[in-house]
């Protein structure tokens, strides 16, 4: 097994699929490492988990995010990233893989503030000890943002279409409705705190607001602290007429913008579907360039 073109495999696929295999990989190394060190899956991971007591939060506070990345079962794993890579793949039809990261990540934290806010709250979680784990949260952000930006998308499943709207509100509307009865009420409130930040994104978006910004230029700067710096050698650079053309050139045009924005208002009045072959050329190049 060649090592450097499987990595090489992972560095090429897309944000989706990346974060399919880490969440697998995660979920191979608690089980393996529990059974190795005789540990239960819950004792194993305790200190990435996250916990309802908030001077617990303060001793993990990465357990913000690292809750998001483990899974209970292999059901609990399958059914996640399954929703992950259907609704994720229309996301990346439309937006660069930051932007999904950013949704991802935030519906996550947004979840999980969500289900630590409810047990200090509500009575009826009054002296349970609990801790949430899983993608579910930062999942539902992914289905009911692409939802809600492109309401009237429509998907098949089975024999039946549907729109994209109908499966997001199914969805939100069968936690609500499991919640009272459910043994896994915490679990169902942070998918709520998903859902609510993938709505209020999209909507936002719509608009011309992105909420999300401020995480995209934290991530740059996360990454850029693991980035190797190499030293170059000066280099003197004269600037030209003819250079500074070339960089005119460069910047997007108001026509192209509108182009943009004439594209994504056909989509959310007719569905991603609707759109040309030379439309989803456009915007998938739009998108790699944003």
């Amino acid at each position: 097994m060649n090592t450097n073109t499987i990595l090489g495999q992972f560095k090429q696929a897309s944000i989706v699929l990346k974060i399919i295999v880490i969440n697998t990989l995660i979920f191979l190394a608690v089980y393996l490492g529990s059974f190795f060190f005789k540990l239960s899956p819950a004792s194993f991971v305790s200190w990435l988990v996250l916990p309802t007591s908030f001077v617990d939060i303060i001793l993990q506070p990465w357990s913000i995010i690292t809750y998001a990345f483990l899974h209970a079962g292999f059901w609990h794993l399958f059914w996640n990233m399954y929703l992950l890579y259907w609704f994720g793949t229309y996301v990346l039809n439309l937006f660069a893989a930051k932007r999904f990261l950013t949704i991802y990540l935030l519906g996550g934290i947004c979840g999980g503030l969500l289900y630590v806010l409810s047990y200090n709250l509500f009575p009826v979680f009054t002296n349970i000890n609990s801790n949430l784990m899983g993608a579910s949260a930062a999942v539902l952000a992914i289905v009911i943002f692409i939802a809600t930006y492109t309401p009237n998308t429509i998907v098949r499943i089975f024999m039946f279409k549907v729109k994209l709207w109908q499966i997001g509100l199914a969805m939100v509307l069968l936690d609500l409705v499991q919640l009272p009865s459910s043994g896994n009420a915490g679990g169902l409130i942070a998918h709520i705190g998903g859902a609510l930040f993938g709505f209020v994104y999209a909507t936002q978006l719509a608009k011309g607001n992105d909420i999300g910004i401020w995480f995209e230029t934290l991530i740059d700067l996360v990454l850029n602290l693991f980035k190797p710096r190499h030293k170059r050698p000066f280099k003197k650079v004269h600037r030209t007429k003819q250079t500074a053309a070339k960089q005119t050139k460069k910047k997007p045009s108001n026509e192209h913008q509108a182009k943009i924005d004439g594209v994504l208002d056909k989509i959310g009045k007719s569905g991603y579907d609707s759109l040309t072959k030379a439309e989803k050329d456009f915007l998938f190049k739009a998108g790699k360039n944003d």
